[in-house]
């Protein structure tokens, strides 16, 4: 027993002599302790006899013993009698025998906290199985006093309880809006009730509620156009709840859908962005607009576009476009490119009566070529039927049987715009969608199908086929066609196009990006669909994980965005460590916003508003130029600096930047032109050059083609207009407008009125005229010309009076005219003073008197107008004839013509 000398031994300490009861030798006189194996023994126990008769002993401890140093001691006992006599001699031992003593503890320590303050965080509105525990220890050795058997809580009314382990939970969901930290003190007590020596305290702190997801998220994002790259998140970060997890992914989706085939593309028509791209040219547009020279698209309904492209859509029965034969003979061959844009389910109606029963399950025809041969063989037919896009293929044999490649896209059945290159180089077929490659899952023999109709056809929307109604009767009608949306149809004979050149027509100009890969962190990996709309991002650190989103940025490298919004998606994956308890993150959704671009404005001068030329300039070979000295500016209402914006990409835009123009048509004002008496001259070589097409007719000039200001402003200066001998006339108005981005954004109109010059003597010969001209003019100039316009006569010898001239004779001119019709009056008032009906016959002479009054034809047009209006008060009729009796000359004349602002030109 701890701090007892006494050891209580079970079974007690005797020892027996066989010798009793003979006096001393029958008696045990003494016991000898031996070190045991532990090392204790005679140095700390000892043995006493109680009574030598019996042998009765004990054993008891030299010094108090302690639990907490040893618990147990281990030794042997040997007992002697008391030999022959008092002096013990001849005394005999006994054998040895093992005590072991347990030492028995005693409450001797109290409880001690293994710290003095616990803390803890957790989240509020929550209860916890366990927020922290506490621990205390006791000193003493035995499993009764040592033990702590429970725990308590000291402070009151806290809404915490302890259990007897130490862990303290929260009794009510906590608030921190309430109460932020939360203080108290626990005790602890062993088995013994002792409590311990000092209580421990424990801090709770209340923090916000915390909802694992994402923190940040602005679901309304703005774009302004010409910005390049902004981040879409830039204060974005994942919160877990102190959840660990060790692998995230997350999904970011942009739906560009909407916005014209899929996403922004070039704003161009089909063929200039294949000459932008670098296509090889000699492509035929099979779906051109409706003209009275494409004429086979009429029929088909087209449908708006936010790209301004020209969309077809057919209903798989009435909506079919036959190519005239002309063009299909044009496209045929075993080498051939077929580009087109597609999208199924663009338009749906009930077929007609007649379509075969069943067909609904057939394959749906794109386009169908066939060829008039000797077998007639069809010599392409591109399909779909659900999911699938077949092409069968006829070659250019006549023994040849048909081949069948088939894919298998999701691409085809999912009602979104895509784009499809077929490159045919048989044997070799290739098929690039959206710009990727894809391999036929199947090629195969079909010639167990029927042949097609022995018709030479090139059909968009159906395929032209035999029907036979019954054994004496048969017919020719189209097999089931294509429900949905077609544009930019086109094929290409010859090679096939790169693939450079096939991912140049595809590409979007807006998309999702990544903003610098060097910055990403370990064990992150990002990749991103051909598209640009998908980004998927993965790891396994939190850290790396949000700096790696909040590089994600959306870029729009159209100068002219399409404005709108643009749907945006963030869907979160985590996978935890406990399967169970992992995080489940709802799907964020928000929007982009692509603001509306500054509107350019593409200004037209220089030229006008008047163009006066001899019309013996436009009766030459060459005509006159028009525009010679026509200029293109195009510039923004204001400038963009989305450098102090802290954007990627950013740059300050000036007002002035280069722009490519696509289309300018020169029109004929009134009148159309007549072929047979005038003509607009273009230099086709030059337009074939620079790879530019045109429409020429008697109503317009349109020319077509993206290209720079520059190259515009040379063939616009170029055109030239040519009349036929003996057509001139006295005026032709042209109107000029220029636009880019297929008709986006236009220009404004110039108006160039041309006024032709004509000599006297091609106007009129009558003798009358001859002595006017003589009193007005120098002999030498009598075959002045009638201008409307001051100009610089760049010929030494001209017939045309400079301009002071003209402004003296222009004043000398009416000064005379003045005096003859003051000599007039005057005679005339003479005359009704003389005889009371002399008046009146007067006045009939002078208002039937062949004498006219003639305007002087090298009077400036602005003079001649204000003259005729200052004279509307003095002329009753068209032309007023005043006979002076006084002149015996018939040849001198003057015509007043009395001409309104508002009246039309005339035409000669």
């Amino acid at each position: 027993m701890e701090n007892d000398n006494t050891v209580l031994l079970n079974p007690p300490l005797f020892a027996l002599d066989k010798d009793a009861p003979l006096h001393y030798a029958g008696e045990i006189c003494g016991f000898r302790v031996h070190n045991g194996p532990g090392g204790s023994g005679s140095a700390q126990f000892e043995a006493v006899v109680l009574d030598r008769s019996t042998g009765e002993g004990l054993v008891r401890s030299k010094e108090p013993l302690d639990c907490e140093s040893q618990k147990e001691h281990s030794f042997t006992i040997q007992a002697y009698d008391c030999g022959e006599g008092p002096d013990g001699t001849n005394s005999k031992k006994s054998h040895k025998a093992t005590v072991h003593v347990r030492v028995n503890d005693v409450n001797e320590f109290s409880p001690v906290f293994v710290e003095r303050r616990y803390e803890a965080s957790v989240p509020e509105g929550r209860l916890f199985d366990r927020i922290v525990r506490v621990e205390a220890v006791d000193a003493d050795c035995s499993p009764q006093y040592s033990q702590i058997c429970f725990y308590d809580i000291i402070t009151p009314n806290v809404p915490f309880t302890i259990d007897n382990d130490g862990n303290i939970k929260n009794t009510e969901p906590l608030d921190s809006k309430r109460q932020r930290v939360h203080s108290f003190w626990v005790t602890a007590f062993d088995c013994g009730k002792n409590r311990a020596q000092a209580d421990a305290q424990v801090i709770v702190t209340v923090k916000p509620s915390c909802k694992p997801g994402w923190i940040g998220w602005t679901k309304r994002i703005e774009y302004t156009p010409g910005s390049g790259s902004i981040p879409l998140f830039p204060n974005l970060h994942l919160e877990t709840c102190e959840e660990t997890v060790w692998n995230i992914q997350a999904t970011v989706e942009l739906q560009t859908g909407h916005i014209g085939k899929g996403c922004d593309r070039d704003s161009y028509s089909d063929r200039s962005v294949r000459r932008l791209c670098g296509a090889v040219r000699g492509e035929v547009e099979l779906l051109p607009p409706p003209s009275p020279a494409t004429n086979w698209t009429a029929a088909v309904p087209t449908l708006p576009s936010s790209d301004s492209s020209l969309v077809f859509s057919f209903n798989g029965s009435t909506h079919v476009a036959v190519v005239p034969d002309s063009v299909a003979s044009a496209v045929s061959g075993d080498h051939f490119t077929l580009q087109l844009w597609m999208r199924r389910g663009g338009a749906s109606t009930q077929p007609p009566a007649n379509q075969a029963r069943g067909s609904r399950k057939e394959e749906e025809t794109i386009i169908c070529s066939t060829v008039k041969n000797d077998d007639s063989y069809s010599h392409y037919s591109l399909s779909v039927h659900g999911c699938r896009l077949s092409l069968f293929y006829w070659p250019d044999v006549s023994s040849a049987r048909p081949v069948k490649f088939l894919w298998k896209l999701e691409q085809v059945c999912d009602s979104e715009w895509h784009h499809l290159s077929l490159s045919v180089q048989f044997p070799s077929v290739t098929l690039y969608v959206d710009g990727v490659t894809f391999d036929p899952a199947l090629i195969h023999d079909n010639g167990a199908i029927p042949n097609p109709a022995p018709h030479q056809r090139l059909v968009i929307g159906a395929c032209w086929g035999n029907f036979t109604i019954n054994a004496h009767l048969s017919a020719v009608m189209y097999l089931i066609g294509y429900k949905g949306l077609l544009s930019g149809v086109t094929v290409r004979p010859g090679n096939v196009e790169p693939h450079s050149v096939v991912e140049c027509l595809y590409a979007c100009r807006e998309g999702l990006d990544f903003g610098d890969l060097e910055t990403l962190g370990s064990g992150m990996k990002v990749h991103v669909n051909p598209s640009q709309s998908v980004l998927v991002l993965e790891g396994d650190d939190i850290e790396s994980f949000n700096r790696a989103v909040q590089q994600v940025t959306y870029r729009n490298s159209l100068r002219f965005a399409t404005p709108g919004v643009r749907p945006l998606k963030l869907t979160t994956s985590l996978r935890c460590f406990s399967e169970e308890s992992c995080l489940s993150l709802r799907q964020l959704e928000g929007y982009l916003v692509v603001l509306q671009p500054d509107a350019p404005q593409i200004s037209l001068s220089g030229v006008g508003p008047h163009l006066a030329r001899p019309a013996a300039e436009f009766e030459g070979p060459q005509g006159v130029p028009l525009f010679p000295e026509l200029r293109i500016v195009c510039s923004l209402s204001h400038a963009v600096n989305t450098a102090a914006q802290g954007m990627e990409g950013g740059a300050l835009m000036s007002d002035a930047v280069a722009h490519t123009l696509d289309g300018c048509e020169v029109q004929p004002l009134g009148e159309e032109l007549n072929p047979e008496r005038e003509e607009l001259l273009v230099d086709m070589e030059a337009l074939k050059e620079r790879g530019l097409d045109i429409i020429n007719t008697t109503a317009y000039i349109a020319i077509t083609g993206a290209e720079s200001i520059s190259v515009y402003e040379d063939v616009l200066r170029s055109i030239r207009y040519r009349l036929a001998k003996g057509s001139a006339r006295f005026e032709r108005r042209f109107r000029l407008s220029c636009s880019e981005m297929n008709g986006r954004y236009t220009s404004n109109e110039l108006t160039l009125e041309v006024n032709f010059l004509h000599s006297l003597d091609s106007l009129y010969h009558p003798s009358h005229l001859l002595a006017s001209q003589q009193q007005f003019l120098h002999p030498s100039h009598h075959t002045g010309e009638l201008s409307g316009h001051t100009l610089p006569n760049p010929h030494r010898n001209s017939v045309v009076p400079g301009a002071a001239t003209v402004i003296i004779m222009v004043c000398v001119g009416f000064l005379v005219v003045m005096v003859i019709l003051g000599v007039f009056r005057i005679r005339s008032i003479h005359r009704r003073s003389e005889g009371g009906g002399g008046g009146k016959e007067g006045s009939n002479q002078w208002d039937d008197s062949a004498l006219t009054i003639i305007v002087n034809p090298m009077e400036t047009y602005e003079n001649r107008m204000g003259i005729a209006t200052d004279m509307e008060g003095e002329c009753d009729d068209e032309e007023e004839v005043v006979d002076s009796p006084d002149d015996t000359s018939d040849d001198q004349r003057i015509i007043i013509k009395k001409e309104g602002r508002d009246s039309a030109p005339r035409r000669y």
